[in-house]
């Protein structure tokens, strides 16, 4: 097993008083989840499926999990609690800024954070609650090369890349338009000095950022856009391919490894290997089950709950939860090296979506 969270990720304080779990009375919040009505639990992966079904025969709480995307999620707790008929009792999302300013700043949802659990999720997690961190990689194809061919994200922008690059559509997958805002606001130096470590010389640009002319570059390069992880995996990865791509995908890819195909992470990538992207987990403010809905949250951040999605590669935030050896990609090595999303300035990412998807727009047309 492996430590879930490096020093890196602990950029906040964990709470220290012992007297925070003096308060929590796990027994007391069983007995009251059993005398509500049955839980609805919603998550972007398949995997709530079984993580439901194993609260339920834990518990002895009928629940249901059902895989949503994060958008269709979002709209289904704004249509329910508009109509005042609200069905859904937990929902995990991956929109962190639509989530943030749709849900929670509407009270539409609210974060719940178990008392015995505020020693173990470090503070820039708790509030809002963030369940997991997940991995997206740039990675390789292991069977065409001896190790990824490239080492610095620039080297994507470089025509001997043009339409090899690939990666889900940042104008359907908001989660790469958020991290270019990410990148100007928190990283925007490290992007630079990027550039002047691959090409030997101060970047230069008209642009508002780096991270701007990374954009405009990259998309000028005609990436190839997919509409899923899964077929970033297999440009990337198919073992009968002959073609080199470069791509950026979920670790949780990975897993397909060992049914063939040949992916590898690109380790020696400057400035980051991948990103690492928040969960919100958020309780429905119309539940009729709050307490089955707070024993779910509480289950979830325990290595028994989380576990079925840890071995894909996601990482709880819970510091005493590990990702499991068995995990096929490797991530855990990695994980200093990919840069964190940080959910303090997701208003702005949600603000800015607009401007970063026009930018990129309007350079893959070639129109900057």
């Amino acid at each position: 097993m492996i430590r879930n969270i490096p020093s890196l990720l602990l950029v906040g304080t964990l709470a220290s008083t012992s007297a925070i779990a003096d308060d929590f009375d796990l027994n007391a919040l069983i007995k009251a989840a059993k005398s509500e009505p049955a839980l609805s639990v919603y998550d972007s992966t398949g995997k709530i499926k079984k993580q439901a079904a194993a609260f339920a025969k834990k518990y002895g709480i009928e629940t249901t999990g059902t895989k949503i995307k994060a958008g269709a999620s979002i709209k289904m707790v704004l249509s329910e609690t508009k109509a005042n008929n609200v069905k859904s009792d937990v929902v995990i999302i991956s929109d962190v800024p639509a989530a943030d300013a749709q849900l929670l700043a509407t009270g539409y949802t609210y974060s719940y954070l178990p008392k015995d659990m505020q020693t173990k999720i470090p503070a820039p997690f708790s509030d809002p609650l963030v369940v997991s961190n997940s991995p997206v990689v740039w990675s390789y194809n292991t069977a065409l090369n001896d190790s990824c061919p490239v080492d610095n994200i620039w080297a994507l922008t470089d025509p001997k890349w043009k339409g090899h690059v690939t990666m889900p559509d940042p104008l359907n997958k908001s989660m790469y338009t958020d991290f270019f805002n990410q990148f100007a606001m928190h990283h925007d130096k490290v992007i630079a000095d990027a550039y002047q470590a691959h090409y030997g010389k101060p970047l230069k640009t008209d642009l508002d950022s780096a991270t701007a002319a990374f954009v405009v570059a990259l998309a000028k390069n005609q990436p190839l856009l997919t509409n899923s992880d899964g077929d970033v995996a297999s440009a990337v990865g198919a073992p009968d391919t002959k073609e080199n791509f470069i791509g950026i995908m979920s670790s949780a890819k990975y897993r397909e490894n060992k049914n063939g195909m040949k992916l590898g992470i690109c380790a020696s990538m400057q400035p980051m290997v991948g990103l690492l992207y928040p969960k919100f987990m958020m309780i429905t403010k119309g539940t009729d089950s709050p307490n089955a809905a707070k024993l779910f949250v509480h289950y979830m951040l325990t290595s028994e709950g989380f576990n079925p999605q840890a071995i894909d590669g996601k990482i709880s935030t819970n510091v005493d939860n590990e990702i499991p050896s068995v995990e096929p990609s490797g991530v855990a090595a990695y994980l200093d090296q990919l840069m964190k999303y940080n959910p303090a300035t997701a208003q702005q990412d949600w603000a800015s979506r607009q401007d970063w998807q026009d930018l990129w727009a309007l350079a893959r047309a070639g129109q900057l």
